[in-house]
C-alpha cells in the first residue's frame, strides 16, 4: 500500500519508533529520525507542560540542521503521541502547543481521536491511531485517521491479545490504507516479515529502550538484555489497560507475577507507591533478540542489514517455487 506522502523517500527502513512513556526523549527521537526511521515520543513525557514547546522546537531545529548538512541522508519525520483519555488532563493544552509547532505526525492512543484529527488536519499533519482490535480500527477510521497502528499480541506496553497475523488480515479485509504493525518486532528480519504479511510499516519499541539515547534506568536496559519472552507478563493491574511487563520488575515492586488481579480502567494507575513505567517496566515478547545497549544509529544499521538479508533470502527461496 502507498505510504503517507510525508514518509515517501525519507526512510532508510520502514519503521516507526514507538512512543514510550518515560523512555522516549528528544535525544532518542532525533537519533531515530537521523537514522532514517520515524522517531516519536508521548507528549506527557515533557514535564512540566511548558517543556513540550521547547522539545518540539529543539527536535525541529536539530533535524532541519542535520538535513541541510547531510543532503544525501534520509531524515525521517517525527511524531508526537497524544493519549485520548479522560485521565489526560493535558490533552487540550498539549494540542494547542502542537498546533503552534505543527508536528508532521500525531500518534493517538486509546479513544477514537475525532477532535484531534480535525486539529491535526488543520495544519496539514497526519494522524495514526493505535488499535488492538477490529472494532477499535473501525471506530478510528470513522474518526478520519490517516492510518492505523495495529498493536498486537507480543507488543510492549499496552498491547492487544490477537496475533499480529490475525489482526492484520482482518483489518486488511476492509482497509487498504497505511498500516503499521507491532508485536515482538525487534530485528530487521521481523520488519521484513511485517511487510510480507501485508503491513506498510513496522512499529518497534522495546528494542529502542536499550538504545544509548533512551531515557531509561540502566537497570531497565540490563533487564531487557537478561530477559526472554518467557519473562513477559500480560496484565491490566498496573494501569487498568492490559499490557506486557517484565516479570523481574513486577516481583521487585512487591507483586506476585503469577497472581495479579484485574486493574481498574478508570484509574489508569495502581494507587500505590509502585508505579507502572517507573518501577514496573514494559517490554514486548521480542525481548530475547536484545543482546546489547547500543546507539540508535548502530541499531538501525544492523536492522537494515538484517532486513536486506531476509529479503534476499525470501527472493532466492521463492524463485524455486
Amino acid at each position: 500500500m502507498p505510504l503517507p506522502t510525508v514518509l515517501e523517500g525519507r526512510l532508510s527502513l520502514p519503521v516507526i519508533g514507538a512512543p514510550m512513556f518515560m523512555v522516549s526523549s528528544p535525544d532518542l527521537v532525533i537519533a531515530q529520525c537521523k537514522a532514517g526511521i520515524v522517531g516519536s515520543f508521548p507528549a506527557l513525557n515533557a514535564r512540566p507542560t511548558e517543556l513540550l514547546d521547547r522539545w518540539l522546537k529543539r527536535i525541529e531545529a536539530e533535524l532541519a540542521a542535520f538535513a541541510e548538512a547531510n543532503p544525501d541522508s534520509r531524515v525521517a519525520p517525527y511524531a508526537v503521541n497524544q493519549i485520548v483519555h479522560s485521565s489526560n488532563a493535558r490533552l487540550a493544552e498539549d494540542m494547542r502547543v502542537c498546533e503552534r509547532r505543527r508536528p508532521p505526525i500525531v500518534i493517538t492512543s486509546l479513544r477514537p481521536p475525532d477532535e484531534v484529527v480535525a486539529c491535526v488536519h488543520g495544519w496539514g499533519g497526519i494522524v495514526l491511531h493505535d488499535v488492538i482490535s477490529v472494532r477499535h480500527a473501525e471506530k478510528a477510521l470513522q474518526a478520519g485517521v490517516d492510518g492505523l497502528i495495529l498493536v498486537a499480541a507480543g507488543a510492549g506496553g499496552h498491547a492487544g491479545a490477537l496475533s499480529p497475523f490475525a489482526l492484520l488480515q482482518e483489518v486488511r479485509a476492509f482497509y487498504d490504507g497505511p498500516i503499521a504493525l507491532s508485536g515482538a518486532i525487534a530485528t530487521g528480519g521481523a520488519v521484513f516479515a511485517a511487510l510480507a504479511a501485508g503491513a506498510d510499516l513496522a512499529y518497534v519499541g522495546t528494542r529502542f529502550i536499550a538504545a544509548a539515547e533512551a531515557d531509561a534506568d540502566p537497570r531497565y536496559k540490563q533487564m531487557l538484555i537478561d530477559s526472554a519472552a518467557v519473562d513477559i507478563v500480560y496484565s491490566s493491574l498496573f494501569t487498568g489497560v492490559a499490557g506486557n511487563y517484565l516479570r523481574p520488575s513486577i516481583a521487585a515492586a512487591g507483586f506476585d507475577p503469577d497472581a495479579l488481579s484485574v486493574g481498574d480502567k478508570g484509574r489508569m494507575d495502581l494507587g500505590s507507591a509502585a508505579k507502572a513505567w517507573r518501577d514496573i517496566w514494559g517490554a514486548g515478547q521480542g525481548v530475547g533478540a536484545i543482546h546489547d545497549i547500543a546507539p540508535v544509529e548502530q541499531i538501525v544499521a544492523k536492522m537494515v542489514t538484517e532486513f536486506r538479508a531476509r529479503r534476499d533470502h525470501v527472493a532466492h527461496m521463492t524463485a524455486k517455487i
